[in-house]
């Protein structure tokens, strides 16, 4: 039996707690024992500590590693000398060192979980917000100008080679689906602002372009601001939506507090070599240690990141655990008794674990 690497790095906040719950999991499944979790340090508390928010032995060991797992990032009282949060540099500069271009963010409505949207039930709300993850405004990270404190410019960047790949990975995805809720349709959104920037208008001519390759795959439209009125109004007709960097940043959060919010927001980062899986939430600070943060998002990450494994290594004993913590994570939350505060209910991070945990013993 194969043996797969997972490189751990806690980070801050919650990021322990979800992180070490998603771990416990993955530690109940039947492919426990060719799961070896190596943790290696980043963040902002580790910055604070030696000043490197970043280890040069973190970076290598992510590197190496089969897959990469991740709690949470960031504090906001640790910044740079410039003002920009020190914890979060690890997931930017893991996604640039590593390429890891393909943000997939999963926007599902699971059952026992009540959305903000009134009428909608677990069915009606299934897509997947693709994020370029290299390039867009976020690439100017640590390369903008700030002029002597009375100017300050970043560069929003688009390529055809970054482009490309994003959008065929998007109709690659929807081949893989069943189509949107409302109609069945295999469906990519292009979400862009086509009709004001040309960096935008480029995206969507390469869209085009790429979109040509699959006749079987319906081609669709929307303008970044329109867009996050369709996802209220009727997110059933939503498949796969593909956007820029910071567009795809800001709708898959709107996205997910139609679903039970960001704790129910797993993602997975992807490159052609490495993957990196963390939920889509912050290092929430104030709730840190209270035994009280959602863990539903890390180990749906979690699972996402056997799925990935799978499909990588051929192994469909991965891609059965990875189905069977799916299926744990619904029964859980099932129960009124499995839904943490911000689901409506009372649970604490450890009992929505055991809940997981004896959801998969029951199936096995």
């Amino acid at each position: 039996m194969r043996s797969y690497e997972i490189a751990v790095v806690q980070g801050d906040g919650i990021g322990p707690e979800v992180c070490g719950a998603a771990i416990e999991v993955l530690k109940a499944t039947p492919v426990s024992n060719c799961l070896r979790f190596v943790e290696y340090p980043a963040g902002a508390g580790h910055y604070r500590a030696t000043g490197d928010a970043f280890p040069r032995e973190t970076m290598e060991g992510c590197r190496k590693a089969d897959a990469i797992l991740h709690g949470a990032a960031g504090l906001p009282e640790v910044t740079f000398p410039d003002g920009t949060e020190a914890g979060i540099d690890f997931g930017l500069r893991l996604r640039f060192g590593l390429d890891l271009y393909a943000n997939v963010r999963p926007i599902k409505l699971r059952p026992g979980v009540t959305s903000v949207l009134h009428g909608r039930k677990p069915g009606d709300i299934d897509y997947i917000v693709l994020r370029e993850n290299t390039e867009g405004l976020y690439a100017a990270r640590g390369a903008g100008v700030s002029l002597r404190g009375e100017m300050a410019v970043d560069s929003l960047v688009v390529t055809r080679k970054g482009t490309e790949r994003i959008v065929r990975k998007a109709f690659e995805l929807a081949r893989a689906r069943n189509g949107a809720p409302g109609d069945g349709k295999r469906r990519v959104t292009c979400c862009d602002k086509a009709n004001v920037l040309r960096t935008y208008a480029f995206f969507r001519r390469v869209f085009d372009e790429v979109a040509d390759e699959y006749p079987d795959i319906e081609r669709d439209y929307a303008y970044a601001d329109a867009m996050t009125v369709h996802m209220v109004e009727r997110p059933e007709r939503y498949d796969v939506i593909v956007t820029e960097n910071m567009f795809g940043d800001i709708i898959s959060d709107l996205a997910a507090a139609t679903v039970g919010g960001m704790g129910m927001s797993p993602s997975a980062e992807l490159g052609d070599r490495n993957g990196f899986f963390q939920a889509a939430h912050g290092s929430a600070p104030t709730i840190a240690g209270k035994d009280i943060a959602n863990p539903y998002g890390t180990i749906l990450s979690a699972a996402s990141m056997l799925d990935w494994l799978a499909e990588r290594h051929a192994d469909e004993g991965l891609r059965g655990a990875a189905r069977a913590v799916e299926r744990a994570v619904d029964a859980a939350i099932a129960a009124e008794a499995g839904r943490t505060r911000d689901l409506g209910g009372s649970a604490s991070t450890r009992e929505a674990t055991r809940r997981v945990i004896d959801a998969l013993g029951a199936a096995q």
